[in-house]
């Protein structure tokens, strides 16, 4: 039977990517980003939601909180100061501070790599909704809690750790009355680069896990650090949103092998990914975690499109084995 703590877990990420969906319904002058928002977040992602992880709740034997998780908890929160101070004291922008964090940790202290990824997001938030370290220590804390809190939750997707990032941020702005502000929209005609960019950097993420034989967050970090550095020489006006754009997809290229099972599956969630990132652009503007929460509807959406494939399959073949 699993207890109240977990459930908190399980509903954390839920509500939080369900919230950034449903927040770009509310957008009046994009028609079609309510549109892939409903779609995604109503129909698919909350298919996968339903269909998965209630089962593998109730196997797992809850415990107390120990040393192990006040560790964890701490390094969330101390990876978000860190994150914001390199973003916005020394200059290096959002993509770059988080992955540089990330990829340090990677290498040096594998033990809480995850734990600081997850807070690097949360680092990543703008000034215009932070307003001091303070917040994003508060931020980061809430967040490091529900990482404990969610440990048999979702596992194996990609993104989850960003989720849960946002999850912090959301509940930081509602303790503090602090409000967003308004995000600007992109225009529909960079899908296609946005796209293949997105399947290029979760595709490369992927293989620098597999063959390159290096973890899932430094495999993340370094196609993050690489494309921070590329992009916004290279393409001055579109550089800094690619940028992010390879970022993002980069943890759908975290997901496990039990989620997407596949390259062409990394693939298919990374499209999702360019699509979804396009369409809650005006949303939740400066909030850390965006980015790996629009991963993460892009992985749900993807294993629960499979699923109801699978069971409609099934049915078909049922009903005609008995006609």
């Amino acid at each position: 039977m699993y207890g109240p703590v977990q459930i908190a877990g399980y509903l954390a990420l839920v509500v939080t990517p369900a919230t950034l969906l449903f927040g770009a319904v509310r957008v009046p002058a994009d028609p079609p980003t309510g549109l892939v928002s409903v779609t995604f977040g109503v129909g698919i992602a909350g298919t996968a939601v339903a269909a998965t992880e209630p089962q593998r709740l109730r196997a797992f034997d809850a415990g107390g909180f120990d040393r192990t998780d006040a560790v964890d908890a701490l390094a969330v929160a101390a990876a978000a100061v860190i994150t914001y101070w390199l973003s916005v004291s020394i200059g290096l922008g959002p993509v770059l501070a988080s992955a540089l964090v990330g990829l340090s940790v990677g290498v040096a202290l594998r033990r809480v790599d995850g734990a600081a990824y997850c807070g690097s997001f949360v680092g990543m938030a703008s000034p215009a909704l932070a307003p001091s370290l303070e917040w994003v220590a508060l931020a980061g804390l809430i967040a490091g809690l529900a990482l404990v809190a969610t440990a048999e939750s979702f596992g194996g997707f990609g993104g989850k750790y960003g989720t849960l990032a946002l999850f912090g941020c959301l509940a930081t702005v509602v303790l503090t009355d602090v409000e967003f502000g308004g995000g600007g929209s992109l225009e529909w005609r960079f899908v296609p680069v946005i796209v293949a960019v997105a399947v290029v950097a979760a595709v490369a993420t992927v293989l620098l896990r597999t063959r390159g034989g290096v973890s899932s967050v430094v495999a993340s970090a370094a196609v993050g650090v690489a494309t921070g550095v590329a992009f916004p020489p290279l393409v001055p006006e579109l550089g800094p949103t690619l940028a992010a754009v390879a970022f993002c997809a980069s943890f759908v290229g975290m997901s496990s092998a039990e989620r997407l099972a596949t390259t062409g599956q990394v693939a298919g969630a990374g499209v999702l990914c360019g699509v979804v990132y396009l369409a809650v652009a005006p949303v939740l503007a400066g909030a850390g975690g965006k980015l790996g929460t629009t991963a993460f509807v892009s992985c749900l959406a993807l294993v629960g499109t499979r699923k109801v494939s699978t069971v409609v399959r099934s049915r078909v073949r049922r009903v005609a084995s008995n006609g």
